[in-house]
């Protein structure tokens, strides 16, 4: 059974960065996208960013200048760079790993931005 573990969530101040990273194993199928996703209380689960096989890349428009998302297609992971946080970053960040057969989600990571 496939599983992504997620490291790097925690409390920082506005302003401040965090690295998420999520590595996947037992998935046996081609790796297409990966992405962030996050959801804050009381909201949708809404994407962060993604990134292509191909190393394509879309950011929400919220994250635009401030995260950059990266992948190791060797190591199966994906990282997300968070940079000038803000309060309104705070969110359960979640890895999502889609392939070829099936969609995968990484148990979860709390942000706190403190203002």
């Amino acid at each position: 059974q496939a599983q992504l573990v997620e490291s790097g969530g925690g409390l920082v101040q506005a302003g401040g960065s965090l690295r998420l990273s999520c590595a996947a194993s037992r998935i046996i199928f081609t790796i297409n996208t990966m992405g962030w996703y996050r959801q804050a209380p009381g909201k949708q689960r809404e994407l962060v960013a993604r990134i292509t096989s191909g190393g394509s890349t879309y950011y929400a428009d919220s994250v635009k200048g401030r995260f950059t998302i990266s992948r190791e297609n060797a190591n199966k992971k994906v990282t997300l760079q968070m940079n000038s946080l803000k309060p309104e970053d705070t969110a359960v960040y979640y890895c999502n790993i889609a392939t070829s057969a099936d969609n995968y989600w990484g148990q979860g990571t709390l942000v706190t931005v403190s203002s």
